[in-house]
């Protein structure tokens, strides 16, 4: 008779307990709940070394960057932030106009991939296809794209913002 009382007793100072961890930081449905918007402070570029070359050589522009021309996709669906260790990763779903769109990427919007006013924003982009492509339902058409942010990234970020060419999807903390 103790036994069991001991454990009713203490399964219901549990159950109780469960809201103060419904708004505690222990829920991980709140990781990436309230929080304030702060300023963000300019960073400092780094002086370039003149004396050391960029390329040069027969074999200098080997590794130079390549070129995305991915086109935005025509409507965001879905997008769901994750908090992961270390960051959180930012998951959006299009809709584009036909199947076969290949090599899909969330691309910042300004080079640097910095927020402006406290707003993170990607455009879900893709390589259409050369030849043409049937244009099937809707289920045939949708892609997932995923882009891990980093916590260095996240400071100061109060909205994640991803646009397509009809609509955006939009998630605040």
């Amino acid at each position: 008779m103790r036994i069991s009382l001991s454990l009713l007793l203490i399964a219901s100072l549990t159950v109780g307990a469960c809201g103060v961890v419904r708004e505690s930081a222990l829920n991980p449905v709140n990781w990436f709940g309230r929080s304030t918007s702060v300023a963000i402070d300019p960073t400092d570029s780094k002086p370039v070394n003149p004396l050391i070359p960029q390329s040069s050589g027969l074999f200098g522009n080997r590794n130079a960057p390549e070129v995305y021309i991915g086109e935005p996709f025509e409507e965001i669906t879905d997008l769901t932030i994750e908090r992961v260790a270390g960051g959180a990763i930012v998951r959006a779903t299009g809709l584009a106009d036909r199947q076969g769109i290949y090599s899909v990427q969330l691309t910042p919007a300004n080079e640097d991939g910095t927020p402006v006013d406290g707003v993170l924003t990607y455009r879900l982009e893709g390589i259409e296809p050369v030849s043409n492509t049937a244009i099937g339902g809707p289920a045939t058409r949708e892609v997932t794209a995923a882009r891990k942010v980093t916590d260095q990234q996240l400071r100061g970020v109060s909205t994640i913002r991803v646009e397509g060419v009809r609509n955006a999807r939009v998630a605040r903390r």
